[in-house]
């Protein structure tokens, strides 16, 4: 129950117990938590594009890709399953299933695309994307430096 102000004939202060307390994940906990889940889950070529500064659409998109119409519908249920458990995140929505072959987890200031691999390379977020910096995620190995031939 969320505390009302009360009329000035009941001045009794809100109890503690009366008080809703929402912690909110900034968006780079939520991006960084939800593709951790995805790798957990072999989702594949992961990446966190950084739009602040670049797009109003989002601080961050999250864009992995499934192997599978199975695969694709378990990469979504425990990005948000796990990341509700871990850091009290739900999505606001989320569009598409995994017979669409691509699924959206909207998060407000994170947004989660999970594609089927034929989809991806349609659609090329990355590409469409291409000034956004992609954020480095420590769970992932560093990719080697390209060699000098």
């Amino acid at each position: 129950m969320k505390c009302r102000l009360r009329s000035r004939e009941s001045r009794a202060p809100c109890s503690p117990a009366d008080l809703a307390v929402t912690i909110v994940s900034d968006s780079l906990t939520i991006a960084q938590t939800c593709a951790k889940f995805a790798d957990e889950i072999h989702a594949e070529d992961l990446l966190v594009l950084d739009l602040r500064g670049i797009s109003n659409l989002a601080d961050y998109f999250v864009i992995c890709t499934a192997t599978s119409v199975p695969h694709l519908k378990a990469v979504a249920r425990d990005i948000r399953h796990k990341t509700e458990e871990a850091i009290g995140e739900k999505p606001r929505s989320s569009e598409g299933d995994a017979s669409s072959l691509w699924v959206v987890l909207d998060y407000v200031d994170v947004v989660v695309h999970v594609f089927h691999s034929e989809l991806r390379e349609v659609y090329r977020l990355e590409d469409l994307w291409s000034d956004a910096p992609r954020l480095p995620l420590d769970f992932l190995p560093t990719p080697p430096a390209p060699s000098q031939a």
